[in-house]
Order: structure tokens, then sequence, then C-alpha cells
């Protein structure tokens, strides 16, 4: 969602993970996103140069799986939010998410429900390292990771939809047949949270309102629109989710 990708480079490798959606334990897998929820998708550049410092100590004085995922996790926010805007301090932290979570899919003893969000992140990882060296080559792989993920686990993962979508809905035109996903997938998050209240939360929903909102500006869908912005304002009273920027939206569509 908050990519800016104009190019891609990097040779994606098969994930070797063995789990899958029916095999995962849903109590782990709340377990562990709650141990991971801070350091996913954070907006606030001041916070996040704190976390980073936070997350790599703790990983320094304790190498666990989960802090192993929470330093490729970070890594990749830092790279997606800061690394754009340094040629120097920041620069090269894509590839240092990339490489983690790549150890960790390849690594047989990770516990298999980190799977789906290491999986997921590492996808994304591949297009942050593409546009941060600006080189063409292979949005095709980085795709190919996100649909393994999304048919193994967004049954019981919104990450897989989350992030391929948020790639999707910055690439150019000319990846239109991939831009698609952009809408896709937050359909399919949205469906998926009606059925289930516990699918997804407040923060991610909050995005994912927005940018269904953002995706569907037409005349005809006016009304839907106004109502997920709504939601996406009202999910986020803390403004760490979608809130800032469905209210800009909102008032744009209001006039």
């Amino acid at each position: 969602m908050r990519h800016k990708l104009f190019t891609f480079i990097l040779t994606a490798m098969t994930i070797t993970s063995g789990a899958n959606a029916q095999q995962l334990d849903g109590s782990k897998m709340r377990a562990i996103e709650h141990q991971l929820d801070d350091v996913m998708e954070i907006i606030d550049t001041t916070f996040l140069k704190t976390k980073l410092k936070e997350v790599e100590l703790a990983y320094e004085q304790n190498p666990s799986q989960i802090n192993k995922a929470r330093k490729g996790i970070i890594y990749h926010e830092t790279a997606l939010n800061l690394g754009f805007f340094s040629k120097t301090e920041y620069r090269g932290y894509a590839k240092k998410s990339y490489d983690i979570l790549t150890e960790m899919t390849q690594n047989k003893q990770v516990t298999r429900e980190l799977i789906p969000f290491v999986s997921s992140y590492r996808a994304s990882a591949i297009a942050l390292v593409g546009a941060e060296t600006k080189k063409f080559g292979l949005l095709g792989n980085a795709f190919k990771l996100f649909e393994e993920a999304v048919n193994n686990y967004a049954e019981v993962s919104y990450l897989p939809e989350f992030l391929r979508g948020s790639v999707a809905e910055n690439l150019p035109w000319m990846f239109y047949k991939k831009r698609r996903f952009a809408k896709l997938d937050m359909q399919s998050i949205i469906d998926k949270q009606a059925k289930n209240q516990a699918y997804a939360n407040n923060k991610i929903m909050s995005f994912v309102y927005w940018a269904w909102a953002n995706q569907h500006q037409e005349k005809k869908d006016r009304a839907l629109t106004i109502s997920y912005l709504s939601k996406a304002i009202a999910l986020d009273p803390a403004y760490v989710g979608g809130r800032k920027r469905a209210e800009e939206l909102k008032e744009k569509l209001m006039k």
C-alpha cells in the first residue's frame, strides 16, 4: 500500500515451507501476530527509528526465531519508509530484510506458524530491493512468491493479500495485469473479514478500507467508498493505520 515501485530485481528462491493453512494452529498464529504487530506497517518514522534500534538490540541479546522475524520485518519497514529518502544511512535495508527472511523460509526448524508472516514480507522485500536499486527484472518472481503465499495462507492470514495488494496498487500502468490485485486483494480481505471479525485487526482493516476506497473513486461507487473511508477513520483513533489518508480522500470526494 505504501510502496512506490518502478523497477524490480533479485532472483527469487522457492519457499520451502511445508506448512499450509490446514496445518497451522490458529491460536499460535494469533500469539505470533501479537508479538510482531509493533514492527508491522509502521507509518511514524520517528517511532520507526527508535523501534529499529530496540529490535536490533533485542536480537543481539536473544537471537530467537521471533526476534529474527521481528528484525527481518523492521528492516522491511525501514527500507520502505526511510530507504528511499536516504542515500547512505538507510540504504540496503531491503536486501538485509530479504536475506533474513529467506534464511528463515529455508530453515525447517522455524515454527510453521511464523511462515505466513515471513514469506509474505519476503515477497515484498524483493520488490523493495528492486525499487531501491532501480533495476528491471523479476517482478514476475516477486508475484510468484506472493501467489504461493496467498495459496497457502490467505485463508488464515491477511498478510499475503494485503502486501501483494499494497505492492500492486503503486505499480506503473504498464503492469496493468498485476495492478488488478490492488482491487482484488483488498476486496478479498474485506470479504473474509465480514465472515470472521477476527481475521484482521483494526489497524490493518483501516488500511484496507482506505486502499479499497482509493481504488474506487468513480461516482458509481461513491456511496460505498465514503462508507469505507468512514470505517477506516473509525477503526484508527490513534492514527497508526489509514486514518490520515482516509480523512484526506474523504474530504476530497465530499467536495
